[in-house]
């Protein structure tokens, strides 16, 4: 039983650790985009699923953004905010409403 336990932690933490560099590998800003290939419709859209671990790797090292500076510009973007929107606002959609006492 011991054993299982040690092999299910260590499972965890090599999830957490692939998971991580899956998220740190395409940041905005490390993937050297040229004027050639800029950032385009899916590439939005996974920078805004991961903007807030962004944010906080920005902090850090100053290299990264939340936002790439070298995009296709209006796909980009729409792609950006759709994964923005989708992904905030669907957290406040699924909370759960207070039963009993409503603001008026």
């Amino acid at each position: 039983m011991f054993q299982s336990k040690q092999k299910k932690a260590v499972a965890i933490v090599v999830l957490v650790i692939l998971v991580s560099l899956l998220f740190t590998a395409c940041l905005p800003g490390t993937l050297f985009p040229s004027s050639r290939k800029p950032a385009g419709f899916f590439m939005g859209i996974w920078h805004g699923w991961i903007a807030p671990i962004s944010l906080i790797v920005s902090i850090f090292k100053p290299g990264v953004r939340i936002y790439e500076s070298f995009n296709t510009g209006w796909w980009y973007d729409f792609g950006y905010y759709m994964a923005i929107i989708s992904g905030f606002g669907g957290l406040s959609l699924a909370r759960r409403k207070s039963s009993g006492r409503k603001c008026d």
